[in-house]
């Protein structure tokens, strides 16, 4: 048996500089319009782990999750979490297509690596384009600090009531400051992100100013895009580290 949660996209980065979430370059790619950010998706896409496990998997659970199909603004989504073992299988689906697979689960608690291994980096006051050597494996990419708001609950259109009533911030956010350290640090135009792993260590707080430290694991070739892979941690004000994710994204497409 699986559970389902139904909501309609919003694109939250209509305004950004990439603009593969704009009708008219998204369709120059082939789309029929704006994508929404994965950012998002993930955020539609754990709704179930965090209906099942409550607070328990914002502060040590895992997901998983792999962006293959669209999902378009104002689009309704539905998103199916079947059992799967002690965990959770989810799909992510809207107007009949598969858009996103992954999975999450509610490993036991585990002390955060130490974040001393991230090294700190302001991020540059004028970014470079993006290149190969500037995403070169072993590059430190960092984010500035952001406050974790609760508006970005009513912009995923989350219906689940513990964030607010406990004062926690979505994940979805806390996965958005795994882009930045890549939009902060390069100009890149058009990109995408197509997948993160995330193993959480804390819960994060609204109001709560956090940063994010990243480095460049692996950047080449795939089927012609030029695929970038980090290893990023969020970090809260005090120090603490609410999540570790690796994070994959197209930089630049082909044909760019």
């Amino acid at each position: 048996m699986s559970a389902a949660y139904e909501v309609r996209a919003h694109n939250l980065s209509k305004a950004s500089e990439n603009r593969i979430h704009a009708d008219d370059v998204a369709q120059k790619f082939g789309f029929t319009g704006a994508l929404v950010p994965g950012v998002e998706v993930y955020a539609y896409a754990i709704h179930p782990a965090v209906a099942r496990w409550g607070r328990a998997w914002l502060e040590h659970g895992s997901a998983e999750a792999r962006f293959f199909k669209p999902v378009y603004d104002e689009a309704m989504v539905q998103v199916s979490a079947t059992p799967a073992g002690e965990g959770l299988a989810l799909l992510v689906e809207s107007a009949g297509v598969e858009c996103a697979r992954g999975s999450a689960a509610l490993p036991p608690p585990k002390a955060a690596p130490d974040a001393a291994a991230w090294a700190w980096r302001d991020p540059p006051p004028e970014r470079p384009a993006a290149t190969e050597a500037l995403l070169a494996p072993g590059t430190v990419l960092c984010a500035a600090p952001q406050m974790l708001a609760s508006d970005y609950l009513d912009s995923v259109r989350e219906t689940e009531a513990l964030y607010l009533a406990e004062g926690l911030a979505h994940p979805g956010q806390i996965l958005r400051l795994c882009n930045r350290v890549l939009t902060e640090n390069v100009v890149m135009g058009v990109w995408i992100h197509v997948g993160s792993a995330v193993r959480n260590f804390s819960a994060g707080r609204l109001g709560e100013v956090v940063t994010a430290r990243g480095l460049v694991l692996a950047e080449g070739d795939h089927k012609g895009h030029r695929l970038a892979e980090l290893d990023v941690v969020v970090l809260g004000e005090d120090g603490r580290m609410l999540a570790r994710v690796r994070h994959n994204a197209i930089w630049r497409p082909r044909g760019l």
